[in-house]
């Protein structure tokens, strides 16, 4: 146990996981936080304080969940595991006994599972494997999140915050930004994981803004957005032409866009392929 507080520590972890019968599945993107100090820095850099209500995905074991939980907040915690949702109940009630009537644990993959409530925060250790598709759904779906800070795979966290014209700059770049601004939050040591991962992961900060437009413009420019980025090398004019009626069709609106077709996609901001969405006539 982490000494004066109810944070998990490393033994902790193991033993819960013993006594639970789970070995971390690379499947599932599980591996657990067992760093008290890391967690309290996740915490911190989220700007978490007493009385927000504040959502985490992928809670594990409960690392990260007892450490929202020790701010006073009120925290819903997405866990798709049916044994590791079960004992997080209890491992709040033991570790920190007056935060377990603010824990409310639902059970399924945050990918589709419906979100109670009205978070205003997302504070999440996320599977690499499906951290965008989760991050861009939450995004989408739960529009009280102003905020938030995830923990992912460091090439990951690069992408989504990269900027227009980087090498690792994409479709995720450019679909996180619909949503507001997003950037790094710092590196996390492979150490405080058990198992050890064999990736690097990063934190990632993000603060909503005001979207660009309503539902049916967001897809239109997600689909432009998937289909500038399918070859990278191509240009908008060349990338664009399956969804937008040929080449030529696709070089008429990307010049009312006043959009170069010679460019590729990855040169372009959101806010760009916006003005390439609404020539569309």
């Amino acid at each position: 146990m982490d000494q004066g507080s109810g944070l998990l520590g490393a033994a902790d972890v193991r033993r819960l996981a013993t006594a639970l019968g789970v070995s971390p599945t690379k499947s599932l993107g599980q591996n657990f936080v067992h760093d008290a100090n890391t967690v309290r820095r996740i915490v911190r850099i989220a700007g978490v304080a007493a009385g927000e209500s504040v959502l985490e995905v992928g809670p594990g074991l409960g690392s990260l969940t007892l450490g929202l939980l020790e701010t006073g907040a009120t925290v819903t915690a997405v866990e798709i595991d049916p044994r590791l949702a079960s004992a997080l109940a209890a491992t709040t009630e033991d570790r920190l006994p007056d935060a377990a009537p603010r824990l409310t644990v639902v059970t399924g993959d945050a990918i589709r599972v419906e979100i109670p409530g009205a978070p205003v925060r997302v504070v999440a250790n996320l599977p690499y494997n499906v951290a965008v598709p989760i991050l861009l759904r939450l995004l989408a779906d739960v529009p009280s999140l102003s905020s938030g800070v995830v923990m992912v795979q460091a090439e990951v966290g690069e992408r989504l915050a990269a900027a227009p014209g980087s090498k690792i700059y994409g479709s995720p770049s450019v679909k996180a930004a619909w949503y507001g601004a997003f950037a790094l939050g710092g590196t996390v040591p492979r150490g405080v994981f058990w198992p050890v991962p064999n990736v690097d992961s990063v934190l990632v900060r993000f603060e909503r803004g005001t979207q660009p437009g309503d539902e049916a413009l967001r897809l239109a420019v997600f689909r432009l957005v998937d289909a500038a980025f399918v070859q990278r090398r191509k240009t908008l004019r060349q990338s664009l032409a399956p969804v937008l009626g040929g080449a030529s069709a696709a070089a008429e609106v990307l010049e009312r866009a006043g959009v170069d077709p010679g460019l590729r996609g990855e040169r372009l901001d959101v806010g760009r392929f916006v003005a390439i969405a609404r020539a569309v006539s």
